[in-house]
Protein backbone atom coordinates (compact mmCIF):
# COMPACT_ATOMS: atom_id res chain seq x y z
CA UNK A 1 0.00 0.00 0.00
CA UNK A 2 1.25 3.50 -0.68
CA UNK A 3 1.20 5.47 2.54
CA UNK A 4 0.53 9.15 2.74
CA UNK A 5 3.51 11.11 4.09
CA UNK A 6 2.08 11.86 7.52
CA UNK A 7 1.20 8.20 8.03
CA UNK A 8 4.62 7.03 6.87
CA UNK A 9 6.28 9.53 9.21
CA UNK A 10 4.14 8.34 12.15
CA UNK A 11 4.81 4.64 11.44
CA UNK A 12 8.58 5.11 11.19
CA UNK A 13 8.71 7.27 14.32
CA UNK A 14 6.59 4.77 16.31
CA UNK A 15 8.86 1.87 15.39
CA UNK A 16 11.97 3.82 16.45
CA UNK A 17 10.29 4.88 19.72
CA UNK A 18 9.52 1.19 20.30
CA UNK A 19 13.23 0.38 19.97
CA UNK A 20 14.00 2.98 22.66
CA UNK A 21 11.38 1.45 25.00
CA UNK A 22 12.68 -2.08 24.44
CA UNK A 23 16.03 -1.12 25.96
CA UNK A 24 14.18 -0.95 29.30
CA UNK A 25 11.71 -3.83 28.89
CA UNK A 26 12.39 -6.82 31.14
CA UNK A 27 15.79 -5.30 31.86
CA UNK A 28 17.32 -6.15 35.20
CA UNK A 29 15.96 -3.44 37.45
CA UNK A 30 14.06 -2.77 40.62
CA UNK A 31 10.70 -1.10 40.21
CA UNK A 32 10.32 1.92 42.44
CA UNK A 33 7.13 3.92 42.85
CA UNK A 34 6.61 5.97 39.69
CA UNK A 35 9.31 8.33 40.95
CA UNK A 36 11.42 10.23 38.51
CA UNK A 37 14.17 7.74 37.81
CA UNK A 38 12.45 4.42 37.41
CA UNK A 39 12.75 2.53 34.10
CA UNK A 40 9.14 3.26 33.16
CA UNK A 41 9.66 6.99 33.50
CA UNK A 42 12.95 6.76 31.63
CA UNK A 43 11.43 4.71 28.79
CA UNK A 44 8.39 7.01 28.63
CA UNK A 45 10.39 10.20 28.67
CA UNK A 46 13.03 9.08 26.17
CA UNK A 47 10.40 7.80 23.74
CA UNK A 48 8.40 11.01 24.18
CA UNK A 49 11.43 13.24 23.58
CA UNK A 50 12.29 11.26 20.45
CA UNK A 51 8.73 11.42 19.08
CA UNK A 52 8.35 15.11 19.86
CA UNK A 53 11.60 16.14 18.20
CA UNK A 54 11.03 13.86 15.18
CA UNK A 55 7.40 14.72 14.50
CA UNK A 56 7.46 18.43 15.31
CA UNK A 57 10.65 19.09 13.34
CA UNK A 58 9.22 17.23 10.33
CA UNK A 59 5.91 19.14 10.64
CA UNK A 60 6.63 22.47 12.34
CA UNK A 61 3.12 23.77 11.61
CA UNK A 62 1.35 21.02 13.57
CA UNK A 63 0.41 21.20 17.24
CA UNK A 64 1.50 18.72 19.94
CA UNK A 65 -0.35 16.94 22.76
CA UNK A 66 1.33 14.12 24.66
CA UNK A 67 0.83 12.38 27.97
CA UNK A 68 4.45 13.06 28.88
CA UNK A 69 4.76 16.70 27.77
CA UNK A 70 3.45 19.67 29.75
CA UNK A 71 0.39 20.80 27.79
CA UNK A 72 0.43 24.06 25.90
CA UNK A 73 -2.84 25.66 24.80
CA UNK A 74 -1.08 26.74 21.58
CA UNK A 75 -2.29 23.45 20.10
CA UNK A 76 -5.88 24.73 20.24
CA UNK A 77 -5.03 27.28 17.52
CA UNK A 78 -3.70 24.61 15.13
CA UNK A 79 -5.73 22.77 12.48
CA UNK A 80 -3.51 19.70 12.71
CA UNK A 81 -2.20 18.27 15.98
CA UNK A 82 -0.15 15.21 16.88
CA UNK A 83 -1.70 13.34 19.83
CA UNK A 84 0.75 10.89 21.35
CA UNK A 85 1.16 8.40 24.17
CA UNK A 86 4.77 7.17 24.04
CA UNK A 87 3.98 4.12 26.21
CA UNK A 88 0.38 3.06 26.73
CA UNK A 89 0.18 0.09 29.11
CA UNK A 90 2.67 1.05 31.82
CA UNK A 91 1.51 -1.64 34.27
CA UNK A 92 1.94 -4.31 31.63
CA UNK A 93 5.38 -2.95 30.76
CA UNK A 94 6.38 -3.26 34.42
CA UNK A 95 4.97 -6.77 34.73
CA UNK A 96 6.68 -7.95 31.55
CA UNK A 97 3.34 -8.56 29.79
CA UNK A 98 3.61 -7.70 26.06
CA UNK A 99 0.39 -5.67 25.98
CA UNK A 100 1.73 -2.14 25.57
CA UNK A 101 2.11 0.12 22.57
CA UNK A 102 3.47 3.38 21.25
CA UNK A 103 0.43 5.40 20.17
CA UNK A 104 0.71 8.20 17.58
CA UNK A 105 -2.28 10.00 16.05
CA UNK A 106 -2.74 13.04 13.88
CA UNK A 107 -5.96 15.03 14.22
CA UNK A 108 -7.36 17.59 11.81
CA UNK A 109 -10.05 19.93 13.17
CA UNK A 110 -10.95 17.41 15.87
CA UNK A 111 -11.06 14.33 13.61
CA UNK A 112 -8.34 11.62 13.69
CA UNK A 113 -6.82 11.36 10.20
CA UNK A 114 -3.81 9.16 11.04
CA UNK A 115 -3.55 6.48 13.71
CA UNK A 116 -0.57 4.24 14.49
CA UNK A 117 -0.09 1.74 17.32
CA UNK A 118 3.17 -0.14 17.50
CA UNK A 119 3.75 -3.05 19.86
CA UNK A 120 7.54 -3.39 20.01
CA UNK A 121 7.46 -6.87 21.59
CA UNK A 122 5.08 -8.58 19.14
CA UNK A 123 6.19 -6.36 16.22
CA UNK A 124 2.56 -5.55 15.44
CA UNK A 125 2.13 -2.18 13.74
CA UNK A 126 -1.52 -1.14 13.39
CA UNK A 127 -1.99 1.82 11.07
CA UNK A 128 -4.77 3.77 9.39
CA UNK A 129 -5.28 7.02 7.52
CA UNK A 130 -8.63 8.65 6.82
CA UNK A 131 -10.25 7.06 3.78
CA UNK A 132 -7.47 4.46 3.39
CA UNK A 133 -8.60 1.58 5.62
CA UNK A 134 -7.00 -0.12 8.63
CA UNK A 135 -3.93 -2.33 8.44
CA UNK A 136 -1.95 -4.58 10.72
CA UNK A 137 1.52 -4.61 9.18
CA UNK A 138 0.67 -5.20 5.48
CA UNK A 139 -2.79 -6.75 5.74
CA UNK A 140 -6.05 -4.83 5.66
CA UNK A 141 -8.71 -5.63 8.27
CA UNK A 142 -12.27 -4.75 9.23
CA UNK A 143 -14.14 -4.80 12.54
CA UNK A 144 -15.89 -8.12 13.14
CA UNK A 145 -19.67 -8.32 12.75
CA UNK A 146 -21.81 -10.41 15.11
CA UNK A 147 -25.60 -10.40 15.44
CA UNK A 148 -25.95 -10.68 19.20
CA UNK A 149 -23.85 -9.41 22.11
CA UNK A 150 -24.13 -12.98 23.46
CA UNK A 151 -21.75 -14.00 20.63
CA UNK A 152 -19.32 -11.14 21.27
CA UNK A 153 -15.93 -11.10 22.93
CA UNK A 154 -15.51 -7.74 24.66
CA UNK A 155 -12.07 -6.43 25.64
CA UNK A 156 -12.14 -4.63 28.96
CA UNK A 157 -9.85 -3.33 31.66
CA UNK A 158 -7.96 -5.53 34.10
CA UNK A 159 -8.40 -2.98 36.90
CA UNK A 160 -12.12 -2.43 36.20
CA UNK A 161 -12.59 -6.22 36.28
CA UNK A 162 -10.71 -6.53 39.58
CA UNK A 163 -12.89 -3.82 41.09
CA UNK A 164 -16.04 -5.74 40.12
CA UNK A 165 -17.37 -3.05 37.75
CA UNK A 166 -18.10 -5.64 35.05
CA UNK A 167 -20.12 -8.04 37.23
CA UNK A 168 -23.50 -6.60 36.12
CA UNK A 169 -22.67 -7.17 32.42
CA UNK A 170 -21.10 -10.63 32.46
CA UNK A 171 -24.23 -12.43 31.23
CA UNK A 172 -24.64 -10.12 28.24
CA UNK A 173 -21.48 -11.15 26.41
CA UNK A 174 -19.87 -14.40 25.30
CA UNK A 175 -16.62 -13.47 27.02
CA UNK A 176 -15.16 -10.53 28.93
CA UNK A 177 -11.44 -10.54 28.19
CA UNK A 178 -9.38 -8.22 30.41
CA UNK A 179 -6.26 -6.87 28.63
CA UNK A 180 -3.95 -3.99 29.53
CA UNK A 181 -3.38 -0.87 27.38
CA UNK A 182 -6.49 0.90 26.17
CA UNK A 183 -4.84 1.64 22.84
CA UNK A 184 -3.85 -1.99 22.25
CA UNK A 185 -7.42 -3.14 23.00
CA UNK A 186 -8.71 -0.70 20.37
CA UNK A 187 -6.18 -1.98 17.84
CA UNK A 188 -7.18 -5.59 18.45
CA UNK A 189 -10.86 -4.65 18.11
CA UNK A 190 -10.21 -2.78 14.85
CA UNK A 191 -8.68 -5.89 13.25
CA UNK A 192 -11.50 -8.17 14.44
CA UNK A 193 -9.52 -10.07 17.12
CA UNK A 194 -12.40 -9.12 19.43
CA UNK A 195 -15.86 -7.72 18.78
CA UNK A 196 -16.08 -4.78 21.16
CA UNK A 197 -13.81 -2.62 23.30
CA UNK A 198 -15.38 -0.81 26.25
CA UNK A 199 -14.27 1.05 29.33
CA UNK A 200 -16.49 2.23 32.19
CA UNK A 201 -14.02 4.91 33.30
CA UNK A 202 -12.83 8.19 31.71
CA UNK A 203 -9.79 8.09 29.40
CA UNK A 204 -7.48 10.75 28.04
CA UNK A 205 -7.34 11.74 24.37
CA UNK A 206 -3.83 10.30 23.99
CA UNK A 207 -5.03 6.88 25.18
CA UNK A 208 -7.63 6.53 22.46
CA UNK A 209 -7.00 8.90 19.56
CA UNK A 210 -4.92 6.57 17.34
CA UNK A 211 -7.23 3.69 18.25
CA UNK A 212 -10.27 5.76 17.22
CA UNK A 213 -8.76 6.30 13.76
CA UNK A 214 -8.14 2.53 13.43
CA UNK A 215 -11.71 1.69 14.48
CA UNK A 216 -13.27 4.32 12.18
CA UNK A 217 -11.28 3.11 9.18
CA UNK A 218 -12.17 -0.53 9.91
CA UNK A 219 -15.88 0.16 9.49
CA UNK A 220 -16.62 0.88 13.13
CA UNK A 221 -17.19 3.79 15.43
CA UNK A 222 -16.27 5.03 18.90
CA UNK A 223 -18.77 6.71 21.21
CA UNK A 224 -18.78 7.68 24.85
CA UNK A 225 -21.11 5.86 27.21
CA UNK A 226 -23.63 8.71 26.87
CA UNK A 227 -23.87 7.86 23.17
CA UNK A 228 -21.98 10.86 21.78
CA UNK A 229 -19.36 10.74 19.03
CA UNK A 230 -15.91 11.98 20.03
CA UNK A 231 -13.80 14.91 18.93
CA UNK A 232 -10.14 15.51 19.76
CA UNK A 233 -7.75 18.35 20.59
CA UNK A 234 -10.16 19.75 23.16
CA UNK A 235 -9.27 22.20 25.90
CA UNK A 236 -10.05 19.45 28.42
CA UNK A 237 -8.36 16.23 27.31
CA UNK A 238 -10.28 13.82 29.56
CA UNK A 239 -13.06 11.97 27.71
CA UNK A 240 -15.87 11.04 30.08
CA UNK A 241 -17.56 8.95 31.39
CA UNK A 242 -16.34 5.88 29.43
CA UNK A 243 -16.24 4.48 25.89
CA UNK A 244 -17.51 1.82 23.52
CA UNK A 245 -15.78 0.94 20.22
CA UNK A 246 -16.33 -1.63 17.50
CA UNK A 247 -18.55 -2.32 14.49
CA UNK A 248 -21.35 0.29 14.37
CA UNK A 249 -24.29 -2.00 15.19
CA UNK A 250 -22.31 -3.86 17.87
CA UNK A 251 -21.55 -0.53 19.54
CA UNK A 252 -25.25 0.40 19.49
CA UNK A 253 -26.25 -2.95 21.04
CA UNK A 254 -23.61 -2.60 23.75
CA UNK A 255 -24.70 0.99 24.43
CA UNK A 256 -28.25 -0.27 25.07
CA UNK A 257 -26.99 -2.81 27.59
CA UNK A 258 -25.00 -0.18 29.51
CA UNK A 259 -28.01 2.10 29.53
CA UNK A 260 -30.41 -0.59 30.72
CA UNK A 261 -32.56 -0.69 27.59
Amino acid sequence: MSMDNDLKLAVEASIKAGEIIMQYYCADYEIKEKGYHNPVTTADNEADAFLKSTLTSARPGYGWLSEETVDSKKRLEKDKVWIVDPLDGTKEFIEGIPHFVVSVALVEKGIPIVGVLHNPVTKETFHAAKGEGTYLNDTRYKCSIKDSTKEMVILNSRSETRRGLWEPYKENFKELRPIGSVAYKMGLTAIGKADIFATLRPKNEWDICAGACLINEAGGKVININGNELSFNNQKTLIEPGLIAGYNLSVEKTFKIFNGR
